[in-house]
């Protein structure tokens, strides 16, 4: 590897240096690739797994046509349009071992990007023409207008009322419901094929609750263009896992330093990916298979293996590292009570609420989470881990309270981990330091956790996020321990207590 005397920008031009500087590059023709995927949210996530995939079919011949453009409607998503952009929409990929070791490549699969605001007209063009036969998201838990209680899709959210009557009125759309959907219904005028929508996002049976979601935001606008949805248009569920942290100053400065080379939003992820997809699509697919992914025809054992075990266990390891002064995923698990507590969980709480998983060995799986969780070189803040709580606790979590309440099995380590995210809303961990709530409902949530003194249940309360718990004394009980020792004891001697199974 050549040490440059100057910064390398990324960008097609320079390739060829890139990769005399110790970093693997695309050896397909680019110029060849044609767009088959239009991707709405492209962070970190999606360009660590899903356009890694269809990189490595093209290194290998194969998905030429399927291309990705991604797409954004948020104000937001200005800054990937600008660094993507000046680097020919060309980033880096760095895998990061426990071991200090570091894999190194360019992703060549997203070919352009369109920015909604610009030019509404031309994505929505896109999303029409018949090359674009996918579109998948990564537009996180709250993308899809859930209300975490009924599971209905929220109908008076101020955007959606605008662009329900943007279609209505034959005017262009501003949210993701409304491109999709207006461009669904364009190509059903056109007698053009319908593409599938994929979402790639940690949400229990994710395609299903697109296809609820899209088909209600489509039937405020035409109940037969809902319905023709609901008949043509193909959302299979998926199960996506890799950690990859948000893209820090530090990673742009050790690739730089590291290789000499210059890009403004680089990926970093842990080694580790799993991909389990249904095999159903409304107009062909490209070949995943070839490339790790497991397409089978149900995801739901996988899905719950992951939701009720690893981002079960991430909300465990978040809050209770936050309030006991840790930054840092890794830090958290140095405090060798911290992974045990966690693996009390997945053990007694986690494991028994899920169906049979012919093939996966179990006690394998749970060693490789806590392994991943501790990967020092990662850095995964527990902040990242901590924020959108409220879509995240009600649908990783809270399922494995409610089958374990109905079948007998334990739950006071779930109701621990829920106490702990009370304990959290207060914004101020147990050495006066404040926490800034990344949450939609972070107002909310704070002002019931601050009234927790003269009602210690008053953050279960909450029915839009934890239904009728608090009529749950099995629930209850060890909650309200829990939530005692967090305030009287502290985050460390519960989790220590937890551990132990000793008495909270």
């Amino acid at each position: 590897m050549t040490a440059p005397t100057t910064a390398l920008s990324l960008n097609t031009h320079n390739l060829a240096e890139v990769a005399d500087h110790g970093i693997a590059v695309p050896t397909y023709d680019r110029s060849a690739v044609r767009p088959g995927i239009v991707h709405f949210g492209v962070g970190g996530f999606h360009r660590a797994h899903m356009a890694m995939v269809l990189d490595d079919l093209m290194q290998k011949g194969l998905a030429s046509d399927w291309g990705i453009v991604g797409a954004g409607v948020l104000p937001h998503d200005v800054a990937m349009r600008d660094a993507l952009a000046d680097q020919d929409h060309l980033y880096t990929l760095t895998l990061k071992h426990a071991d200090g070791a570091k894999e190194r490549r360019v992703i060549g699969s997203i070919i352009d990007y369109r920015f909604g605001p610009d030019d509404p007209q031309r994505l929505l063009d896109l999303l029409t023409d018949e090359t674009i036969r996918i579109v998948s998201l990564t537009v996180t838990e709250g993308g899809y207008n859930v209300n975490p209680i009924t599971g209905e899709f929220i109908t008076d959210e101020p955007t959606i009322v605008a662009d329900v009557e943007a279609l209505r009125s034959d005017e262009l759309p501003a949210t993701v419901f409304g491109y999709i959907v207006s461009a669904l219904r364009a190509r059903r005028e056109a007698g053009i094929a319908p593409f599938t929508v994929q979402s790639c996002d940690n949400i229990s049976e994710n395609g299903e609750v697109a296809a609820k979601m899209f088909s209600a935001f489509a039937s405020l606008v035409d109940a037969e263009l809902a319905e023709w949805i609901g008949e043509t248009v193909a959302f299979p569920n998926s199960m996506v896992d890799r950690i990859t942290p948000a893209t820090t100053d530090e990673d742009r400065a050790d690739l730089l330093t590291d290789t000499g080379v210059t890009d403004a939003w680089p990926v970093v992820a842990e080694p580790f990916f799993q991909w389990v997809l249904e095999d159903d699509f409304t107009s062909g697919r490209p070949p995943y298979e070839e490339a790790r992914v497991q397409v089978v025809d149900d995801v739901q054992p996988y899905e719950h293996m992951k939701l009720r075990l690893l981002n079960s266990g991430h909300q465990g390891l978040a809050y209770f590292g936050l309030l006991g002064g840790y930054t840092f995923a890794h830090e958290a698990m140095a405090n060798p009570d911290i992974p045990a507590y966690l693996r009390r969980y997945m053990d007694e709480e986690g494991t028994p609420s899920l169906a049979p998983l012919p093939g996966i060995d179990l006690d394998a799986y749970k060693d490789s989470l806590i392994e991943r969780f501790s990967n020092p070189e990662i850095r995964d803040t527990l902040a990242r881990l901590g924020a959108e709580s409220s879509d995240r606790i009600p649908k990783w979590l809270l399922p494995v309270v409610k089958d374990n309440l109905a079948s007998g099995h334990p739950i006071e380590v779930a109701a621990a981990i829920c106490a702990s995210w009370a304990r959290y809303a207060e914004g101020h961990d147990e050495f006066g330091g404040r926490f800034t709530i990344v949450d939609r409902y972070a107002d909310e949530l704070q002002a019931v956790a601050a009234t927790q003194g003269e009602d210690p249940l008053a953050f279960v309360r909450q029915e839009q996020f934890f239904g009728s718990l608090t009529e749950e004394p099995r629930f209850t009980e060890p909650y309200l321990k829990a939530l005692t020792s967090l305030h009287e004891r502290g985050a460390k001697e519960t989790a220590r207590r937890l551990a132990a199974h000793e008495e909270l």
